[in-house]
């Protein structure tokens, strides 16, 4: 239901990248109020200090956690394990909660404990929290007080392969993605270190990243089937986007007319998916840098008329379709806004 007065939003760990896009998109929201914005870090500081591309854009300052009042959602932007360890303290501040973190993805504790390494602190909350991607779950995300926003890399696979998996046409992909740094974070390690970073082409999880875990919840259990799911994932020298290049091995055989009536049933009213297949030209495939700073999934395919193989291509900017921007989309529906409403950038070109 809209109502004519502001939504009062919160943002807990808002001086990561995720959180510094999450207040850009925030304040172009004309159905938003942000009320804090915190950071232990920088408490007391403008938050421009920290995001300089919100300039004159905003004067709010960051705070503590431990001076966040009450407010009708919050926004939770932390490291992974915080939001578990305080889920109670934040439902008490706020009625509504979307979280960004990784805490809440899973609806299968011991998938979590496999993937995660670590025991959940309240399990109970797994089942009560729905998963963030708009274009699956959008009824359920209208209607909830509690979502949890994908991850990236699972965000750009699901949207790839769900319309195959869900029909039964597919149980087998390998999944190599390519990662900007910003997927990393804004702290420093060796592996951020500019003589290190620049010019790699750097395999970093082979195999047994916790994203995994989605895509065999979203792409198997959830069509009571087992899906055999390869992911690998590399970074290289770009700052925003993922390229996920997924081969999947199909079941029956099937023409370009069949792929291209598949998705269209999917995603043709899809404010957010572009199918991206072209004869000629070099964006006739899907191309990170092109969605810098937008909420767009662009999704292209090939297939190898050799085999069996479909290859489907697909890319998103991790800051914004694979963290803030999904969640502001989520945002819109919970509160019965239109779903495009300060998502509407179109991206750049050239870049």
């Amino acid at each position: 239901m809209i109502s004519n007065n502001p939504v009062s939003v919160s943002i807990v760990g808002a001086s990561g990248y995720g959180g510094g896009e999450l207040v850009r998109l925030l304040l172009d929201h004309p159905n938003v109020r942000i009320h804090q914005i915190t950071s232990e870090r920088f408490a007391g500081k403008q938050v421009s200090k920290v995001h300089p591309n919100l300039r004159k854009f905003t004067s709010i300052k960051f705070c503590a956690i431990a001076e966040l009042t009450a407010c009708d959602l919050l926004f939770l932007c932390l490291p992974h394990g915080h939001a578990m360890n305080n889920i109670e303290h934040y439902r008490a501040l706020a009625p509504k909660i979307i979280d960004l973190s990784g805490d809440f993805r899973l609806d299968n504790v011991a998938s979590f404990e496999r993937f995660y390494k670590q025991p959940h602190a309240c399990p109970d909350y797994l089942e009560q929290f729905v998963y963030g991607i708009p274009e699956i779950n959008r009824d359920q995300i209208r209607s909830a007080s509690l979502v949890t926003g994908a991850g990236c890399n699972a965000t750009a696979t699901i949207l790839a392969l769900r319309p195959l998996f869900k029909r039964g046409l597919a149980q087998q992909a390998v999944i190599e993605v390519k990662a900007g740094s910003s997927q990393g974070g804004n702290s420093a390690s060796d592996a951020s270190h500019h003589p290190e970073r620049s010019g790699a082409v750097r395999s970093y999880k082979p195999t047994g990243h916790r994203h995994v875990a989605e895509m065999m919840q979203e792409l198997g259990d959830r069509f009571n089937t087992t899906p055999q799911i390869s992911f690998s994932a590399t970074s290289i020298e770009m700052v925003r986007g993922i390229l996920a290049t997924c081969h999947v091995f199909l079941n029956e055989p099937l023409t370009d007319k069949d792929i291209w009536k598949i998705y269209r049933e999917d995603y043709g009213n899809e404010r957010f998916v572009r199918i991206v297949k072209e004869r000629t030209g070099i964006y006739r495939y899907p191309e990170p840098k092109l969605l810098s700073g937008t909420n767009y999934c662009d999704i292209g395919f090939e297939i190898d008329p050799d085999s069996n193989r479909l290859v489907v291509m697909s890319a998103i900017d991790n800051l914004v379709k694979g963290a803030a921007g999904q969640a502001v989309q989520a945002f819109n529906l919970m509160y019965g806004f239109e779903e495009d409403t300060a998502l509407g950038f179109a991206g750049l070109h050239p870049i």
